[in-house]
């Protein structure tokens, strides 16, 4: 038979693929290797392990091993954690490699397959099956019980080996990293030494959650260890999908309607993007162009494919494509989110019910006095590093098909590729590559799956690269929302009554962190009316906790304003503060003295942040150009509760990571649409933030607390944009309510 056997080791990728022909099968290349196997049960509780022998009692079953412990001491541990500069990759084997005291330094790291059966989390949705999505900071939350687990199983195994060995009681040993220990004597054994004869038992023995390490135990969980990524990124062996190069490989680039045209949940939906079809094109001028193989008409787009992408690029650039009608035809963007407060006036508009408690007419008609701010926020391009590309394979007997991708969702690339060949996902082989940023983006097999249909097209294996132009065209937005919220405040200033109301499209991404669950107050009434318009929406880093925690903490901070009020005492007293968001606020205070006099021309704003399990309080210093209008955040100090902090180098990075992201967005970024289409094109109009106005500090501190982890990669960012508008009024009692704060809308909201 003809076998594919090559490393997926992130520390040994190539950029070629190289084929060998073998008459061994996976099960017996697997039985050849010696040592220990512990192979990944199939069950809907979880990551559990099982024996070898329980794998292959299993009628046609695909095995392949989680955790493998080689004679020489090598440890190879499987690792579902997508890596796009987070680290996720190290930190879910680190683990796993915590419980069963395995030496970091043996430790060898493989991707997992896109088999979420095996290798997935339980669905968060409680929704039945599991998932390998790498989104949401769900990765360390989600994984964490069950890689402990799974460590403690293999541990139990090696201690259980040794003590039939030594002809003593397993519950006298003890390990350490890489060695089962006798305390009685001294004597030492090797895991690799172990593996050498030992056996894994036919059922794998149970583990009580009492049984795993106590936090003072551990040696890796807690304890900065480098990064596996970063060698080979800082070498240039590191692969990414871009890198990778297959004989006889040929180039693509493909154009989309300008219009959007999402019919659908484009969220939820796996396969083409959600563009218009093209009805004609100028194809034969395009053939006869330097370079050019074909020209592949898709469902919905035209591809150019080239001998090189040079040449694919610039035949794309003379496509001209006649495209039908898409839903989107004549949406203008700016006009679109004025229209919003009459959908918030209409009383006949269909509204979602969020969260509601109390009696909220009742806590406004017996107001001592009532607020209402209505705020705006713009589209939110993605704006990662590496434009959206893949490389797709088909065999010559077009049954199998071999993908190259960095996703951040590879089981549902499978799915899309095999969707769009009209085959089974068993037939997809799935090779997971380093990404260059995904922030919420690479989680859809959009481009993938279009990638399929024009290898098949051609016969040939293709690399598909969409230019930075048509990633930006067809982005996948952060939508835009207009927000009104309201308050109600009693005789002695405490909240009594809350209202909030958002407008815009994008259902559970408009909606995410509208729940102030950090504040107690009792009457709420929290709704989402939604509107329809063809455009392209998805999760951007931290979705709808942006704009939304920006709003609330405005809010807050304009009340508390109003009643003259320390910014921290006025959420302790009278938005009756929970203790975990107390914590973090106290935490902050103990940063950065709130209430000290800052330099000439600079101010301090705070606000909360909430994400994915986490709380955080956070301030910035900032100053303001009156002139430019230009705002610049000088400082930055967050405390977060994220529960027991894995990495915490790593999740310091994360931390800066999310600040950077996020006053880039706050300040500068903005997608407009005109007539369906979207104005900007490259970085030259779409502004991200440069080095230069980076802050001069960045101070971050996790509360020290023995829970679960919760999620770190998108904590750091839903906060700046209420800190920097608290800070700015406190400049010159102005408040800003749109985002992104550009100097035009700075100065307009002066001179107002």
């Amino acid at each position: 038979m003809n076998a594919r056997i090559k490393s997926t080791a992130p520390e040994l990728q190539a950029t070629e693929v190289h084929e060998t022909q073998s008459g061994m099968t996976r099960r017996s290349f697997l039985a050849s290797m010696g040592g220990l196997a512990f192979c990944a049960a199939v069950g809907s509780d979880g990551i559990r392990l099982m024996s070898q022998a329980q794998a292959n009692a299993m009628a046609n079953a695909f095995v392949t091993p989680w955790v493998r412990i080689a004679p020489d001491g090598t440890v190879t541990i499987l690792t579902a954690g997508a890596e796009m500069g987070q680290g996720t990759m190290t930190s879910l084997p680190l683990i796993l490699a915590e419980e069963m005291d395995a030496d970091w330094s043996k430790v060898k790291l493989e991707w997992a397959p896109p088999e979420p059966e095996k290798y997935g989390y339980p669905n968060p949705s409680g929704a039945a099956g599991r998932q390998m999505w790498i989104v949401g900071s769900r990765a360390v939350q989600l994984y964490y019980p069950q890689l402990r687990i799974a460590g403690a199983q293999v541990r139990k195994v090696l201690v259980a080996n040794a003590a039939q060995k030594w002809g003593v009681d397993a519950a006298l040993l003890r390990t350490e990293p890489g060695f089962v220990v006798n305390p009685a004597n001294g004597q030492r054994l090797g895991y690799g030494e172990i593996a050498a004869f030992g056996e894994v038992p036919g059922t794998l023995p149970a583990v009580d959650p009492k049984e795993l390490k106590q936090r003072k135990d551990f040696r890796l969980i807690g304890k900065s260890v480098p990064r596996r990524d970063i060698p080979s990124k800082v070498n240039g062996s590191a692969q990414f999908a871009m890198d990778v190069r297959l004989p006889g490989m040929v180039y693509a680039s493909s154009l989309h309607s300008p219009v959007h045209d999402a019919q659908r949940k484009v969220w939820e939906v796996t396969g083409l993007a959600a563009s218009a079809e093209p009805e004609s094109w100028n194809e034969e001028e395009v053939r006869r162009m330097s370079g050019v193989i074909a020209v592949v008409k898709l469902p919905n787009a035209i591809a150019v494919v080239a001998d090189s992408f040079a040449s694919a690029r610039v035949a794309r650039g003379a496509l001209k494509v006649n495209w039908k009608k898409a839903k989107a035809e004549g949406f203008d963007s700016e006009r679109a989110l004025e229209d919003y407060r009459r959908v918030q006036d209409d009383a006949t508009a269909q509204v979602a019910k969020i969260d509601a408690k109390g009696d909220v007419q009742a806590a406004f008609a017996s107001a001592a006095r009532t607020y209402k701010t209505e705020f705006r926020g713009d589209y939110a391009y993605h704006a990662q590093m590496e434009p959206l590309n893949a490389v797709v394979r088909i065999n010559e007997a077009g049954d199998r098909v071999e993908v190259w991708e960095g996703s951040q969702q590879p089981d549902d690339s499978v799915s899309a590729v095999a969707t769009a060949l009209g085959m089974k996902p068993e037939q997809v082989s799935f090779n997971q590559c380093f990404m260059g940023g995904g922030f919420g983006r690479r989680t859809l097999g959009d481009y993938v799956a279009e990638c399929a249909l024009i290898a098949k097209a051609v016969r040939r294996p293709v690399k598909l690269i969409w230019t930075r132009e048509e990633d930006m065209a067809q982005g996948m937005f952060r939508p835009q929302s207009f927000q009104r919220l309201e308050a109600a405040t009693d005789a002695s200033g405490k909240v009594t009554g809350w209202k909030h109301s958002v407008v815009g499209d994008g259902e559970g991404l408009l909606a995410s962190g509208m729940r102030p669950f950090y504040y107690g107050i009792p009457n709420q009434l929290i709704e989402r009316r939604g509107v329809s318009h063809g455009v392209k929406v998805k999760h951007w880093r931290a979705v709808g906790h942006v704009t939304n925690t920006f709003a609330i903490e405005s809010m807050v901070d304009q009340i508390a304003l109003d009643q003259g009020m320390d910014p921290l005492q006025f959420r302790f007293e009278r938005m009756n503060a929970t203790p975990k968001a107390r914590r973090v606020f106290d935490a902050l205070a103990q940063m950065v003295d709130l209430k000290a006099k800052r330099p000439a021309g600079r101010a301090i704003g705070v606000s909360i942040s909430d994400r994915s399990g986490s709380l955080g309080a956070g301030a910035v210093e900032v100053s303001l150009n009156r002139k430019t209008g230009k705002i610049r955040v000088h400082k930055v100090w967050v405390a977060i509760d994220g529960g027991v902090i894995v990495q915490p180098e790593a999740a310091l990075h994360n931390i800066e990571s999310g600040i950077i992201y996020g006053i880039s967005g706050i300040l500068h970024e903005r997608v407009t649409i005109k007539e369906g289409a979207v104005q900007q094109s490259n970085f030259h109009d779409y502004n991200v933030m440069r080095m230069a106005d980076l802050p001069e500090e960045m101070n971050v501190r996790f509360v020290d607390v023995d829970t679960r982890p919760t999620g770190l990669g998108e904590i750091g960012t839903p906060f700046l944009g209420a800190a920097i508008a608290n800070a700015v009024v406190r400049l010159t009692g102005k408040r800003l309510t749109h985002l992104p704060f550009t100097p035009d809308r700075v100065l307009a909201t002066l001179k107002a």
